[in-house]
């Protein structure tokens, strides 16, 4: 099982419109993914507790449900209108997998995902505070 979490902040000069936006298509988009990857739960909603503004939970079996999950239309879709509010991204995976290697498959996913996608790239690139995992230069 891998539990994945993104926890995100606003920057503080995108209108309430815009987020309205982004967080309708990120509702849209979580009952789009689920039956198409195999996401076995998840939950978006705002995140109290410490700074940031929203946070998201998606839980799938294993690699290649991952990999469907990042790689999905919606959830690509989701990256392209999103990213661009934010100011901090932190993503966190968490997994009970013994395979010594899961972190580098984790961070392969995402290099692969972010070669067949550079504009995505381009707006992870962009936010000032972005922690996860494959992006070049900040592992």
């Amino acid at each position: 099982m891998i539990t994945h979490i993104v926890r995100m902040s606003i920057r503080p000069d995108v209108s309430e419109e815009q987020v309205d936006a982004a967080l309708q298509r990120m509702a849209d988009a979580g009952a789009e993914m689920g039956s198409d990857t195999g996401a076995e739960a998840g939950v978006f909603g705002r995140d109290y507790g410490d700074t940031f503004d929203f946070a998201a939970v998606s839980q799938v079996a294993d690699l290649a449900a991952y990999e469907a999950l990042m790689n999905h239309p919606a959830h690509l879709e989701v990256d392209r209108v999103g990213l661009s509010l934010v100011d901090r991204f932190h993503s966190i995976d968490i997994t009970d997998d013994p395979d010594p290697e899961i972190g580098a498959k984790i961070a392969d996913i995402h290099r692969r995902r972010f070669d067949a996608h550079p504009d995505i790239l381009s707006l992870v690139e962009a936010i000032d505070d972005y922690r996860g995992s494959g992006v070049p230069g900040r592992l």
